[in-house]
């Protein structure tokens, strides 16, 4: 398979796996793209065309990243929310729990 073809095929699944938040696709592409770029880049030099599928490839992949750090951040951000919380979610726990499940509501 030509380069550009691959290359092309790796930003085609690294747009889908964008398009659907799946985060293990993206990370599955990423090791492709980790071990197959050194090696398409050590065959020749890049050819015009390549080097444009390249680039394309490379922007798509900084959107990707950026796609990943938001939602780190969004985690983290829910994460400490949790924490900070944790001991209302405890005592809200603790009082349903206490209720007598024979009585009704």
């Amino acid at each position: 398979m030509d380069r550009q073809r691959a290359l092309s095929r790796l930003a085609s699944k690294l747009r889908a796996a964008l398009a659907a938040d799946d985060w293990q696709a993206l990370a599955a592409i990423n090791i492709s793209m980790a071990t197959a770029l050194p090696a398409m880049a050590g065959q020749a030099p890049w050819s015009p065309a390549e080097q444009a599928a390249l680039q394309a490839l490379h922007q798509l992949h900084q959107q990707a990243c950026g796609r990943c750090e938001a939602a780190v951040a969004e985690m983290s951000k829910r994460l400490h929310d949790m924490q900070s919380n944790k001991e209302g979610w405890i005592a809200y726990a603790l009082t349903d729990d206490s209720a007598d499940p024979g009585t009704p509501a």
